[in-house]
C-alpha cells in the first residue's frame, strides 16, 4: 500500500572516481551524471563503442554466484552493489552511472568512495513525487538454512545475522539498524568486503579477486581477521552483510517500508527476496 510520496533526487554536479576493479585489478574511472526526473537509476559502459545503457534492476540481474551483475545481452557490469547500496541509503532515484570497464572501482572494500562522491556533488530535490510503499503482511522467503522475512514497519530497518558454523569469529554476528543517510554513513559504509583464507585459491582459479588485497579486504583466517588498520567494528563482517542487502534490494526500484530480518543471506537470496517482495508488492496495489 502507498502510504506517502517524496521528491525524487538527482545530484547537483556530475562527479568522477578511478581505480581498481576488485574482481578484474584493472584501472576503471566510474562518473556520476545528474538525470531527469522518472529515468531511474542506470550504468553506461562508455569504454564500449556503442555506449550500452543497462538499468540498474532487478529484470537486468543476471548472475548472482559471488557479488550481483547486471547485464544485456553480451554486456555485463559487475560487483555493482556497493554503490547501489549508498545511492539507496541517500534515496537518490535518477542518476546516470558511467563507468569504463566491466565494474566499479573497489576503494577500499566498502562504500565509502560513494558516500563521498554523492555528498560532494550534492543532492537536489525534482519535482516528480517517488511513492513509498508500506509492507502490510509478512513477505517470506526461504531456502535450507536461509531465511529472509519482510515485516510491516513505520520505517525501513534491516536486522541480519551472520553465520558461518564453522568459523568461531563469524558464528554469531548481529546487527540490526534503521536505513537512513545517516546511520548508513556511521554504521555500514565503512565495512568492508570478507573473504575466508581458504576460498582465495578457490576465487583466483576461476579468475577473481585479481585487485584485492588487504587494502580493501578482510581476510579471516582461522579465528584471526586480517585487515589493514585493524576492525573498524567487531561485527564489521555482519555490517558489510547488511551493506550487500542494501545494495541487491535497491535494484527493486521501489522504496518499501518494511523490517527486513534475514539469517544467513548472500546475493542469491537477496535477489530472489527481492523478486518475492515485488510480487507481493504488485499484488497489494
Amino acid at each position: 500500500m502507498i502510504t506517502r510520496y517524496r521528491s525524487q533526487r538527482t545530484i547537483k554536479k556530475t562527479i568522477s572516481f578511478s581505480g581498481i576493479g576488485i574482481h578484474t585489478g584493472k584501472e576503471v574511472q566510474m562518473t556520476f551524471q545528474p538525470a531527469a526526473e522518472n529515468s531511474g537509476i542506470s550504468f553506461c559502459r562508455v569504454d564500449l563503442p556503442d555506449k550500452p545503457v543497462i538499468p540498474a534492476a532487478v529484470s537486468h540481474v543476471c548472475d548472482t554466484s559471488r557479488s550481483t551483475t547486471i547485464g544485456t545481452k553480451n554486456i555485463a557490469i559487475h560487483t555493482i552493489e556497493h554503490v547501489m547500496a549508498a545511492i539507496r541509503a541517500y534515496n537518490i532515484d535518477n542518476l546516470l552511472i558511467e563507468i569504463r570497464g566491466i565494474e566499479p572501482p573497489v576503494g577500499n572494500g566498502s562504500s565509502d568512495i560513494f558516500v563521498d562522491m554523492i555528498e560532494e556533488a550534492e543532492i537536489i530535490e525534482q519535482e516528480a513525487k517517488k511513492p513509498i510503499v508500506k509492507i502490510q503482511t509478512p513477505v517470506v522467503w526461504t531456502q535450507d538454512d536461509i531465511h529472509m522475512v519482510a515485516f510491516p514497519y513505520d520505517g525501513y530497518r534491516i536486522s541480519y545475522t551472520l553465520n558461518y558454523p564453522n568459523s568461531k569469529l563469524l558464528e554469531a554476528q548481529f546487527h540490526s539498524l534503521i536505513v537512513n543517510s545517516h546511520n548508513f554513513k556511521s554504521e555500514i559504509a565503512p565495512c568492508r568486503t570478507f573473504s575466508l583464507y581458504k576460498e582465495i585459491t578457490y576465487l583466483l582459479d576461476r579468475g577473481l579477486i585479481k585487485g584485492a588485497s588487504l587494502d580493501n579486504a578482510v581476510i579471516i583466517h582461522d579465528e584471526i581477521a586480517f585487515s589493514k588498520g585493524g576492525l573498524y567494528f567487531p561485527n564489521e563482517m555482519v555490517r558489510h552483510k547488511i551493506l550487500d542487502m542494501i545494495g541487491d534490494l535497491s535494484l527493486m526500484g521501489v522504496d518499501i517500508e518494511a523490517h527486513i530480518v534475514a539469517l544467513r543471506a548472500g546475493h542469491a537470496s537477496n535477489f530472489a527476496f527481492a523478486k518475492e517482495l515485488l510480487n507481493s508488492i504488485t499484488e497489494s496495489l
